[in-house]
């Protein structure tokens, strides 16, 4: 392509293929903010001042350098962007808030996904091609040495944060599950379930109050399921391998536990 001597129509495909070249490229950016928002605490900070929250007051409750007071601005400027929280004017003042998105993130929210979005795995990300290239496991065992279950058996602080965003997730299914008009028809009169991969059993937990006479068995890695005990007596925990053996029963749960395969 000559690029001194470009149709209109070329020149328009030409900045329409760079727009989407930079949309991907950067788009990483949305992920960082919000792990940024998180581990800051913002939504911790919102929630605890009880109402709208201007930007001064933000950077006073989180400790924010006073050299970074504008960088704050263009952080929250895209977190609102992306409708995690919400910019209003009150008094004359722009003042900040929380959508339902950004509610999700406060840590003693019920549904908190919070430890979920800690737990974003960048560094396997990165070593994708390197994987393709070679005969390794996962991108995940070229950025750590070893699988994400190895790790988590060799790191206590990975397990934990691990552990912590798969049982934050599976919250907010199991609540869905139970509650939706479909999954009652599906567990009508099942009598038996494994949730494979079921973590500490915070599905099973939810299943069982919900049909109190099924039994349910927790398969999961015998480092997850070490010294927990059942808080029901139809709940088992069951220290395995899925690819070995799974326990016998009706129906067999799986949720990330594919995807997680991957890693």
């Amino acid at each position: 392509m000559d690029s001194t001597n470009l149709t209109r129509t070329q020149t328009k495909e030409l900045l329409e293929a760079q727009a989407h070249i930079w949309s991907h490229n950067y788009s990483f950016q949305n992920s960082t903010a919000l792990r940024c928002a998180v581990q800051l605490g913002i939504p911790d900070a919102i929630q605890k001042h009880g109402k709208p929250i201007t930007l001064t007051e933000l950077s006073n409750a989180l400790a924010i350098h006073p050299t970074k007071f504008s960088s704050l601005y263009r952080l929250m400027r895209l977190l609102v962007q992306s409708n995690f929280f919400e910019k209003k004017l009150e008094n004359g003042e722009s003042v900040f808030d929380l959508t339902i998105n950004s509610k999700l993130l406060v840590k003693n929210h019920p549904f908190s996904l919070a430890p979920f979005v800690l737990n974003t795995m960048i560094d396997p990300s990165l070593h994708f091609s390197s994987w393709l290239r070679n005969n390794a496991e996962s991108p995940f065992h070229i950025a750590h040495g070893k699988s994400i279950w190895e790790h988590a058996c060799w790191s206590s602080k990975f397990n934990e944060y691990f552990n912590e965003a798969m049982a934050s997730d599976a919250r907010i299914v199991s609540t869905v599950l139970v509650n939706s008009e479909e999954a009652k028809g599906i567990f009508q009169g099942i009598e038996s379930i494994v949730d494979v991969g079921g973590g500490n059993g915070t599905t099973a937990r939810a299943i069982v109050e919900a049909y109190p006479g099924m039994k349910c068995t927790v398969l999961d890695l015998p480092h997850v399921v070490e010294g927990l005990q059942a808080s029901k007596h139809n709940i088992v925990y069951e220290g395995g391998d899925m690819f070995k053996a799974i326990p016998r029963a009706q129906v067999v749960l799986l949720k990330v536990s594919l995807y997680s395969m991957a890693l």
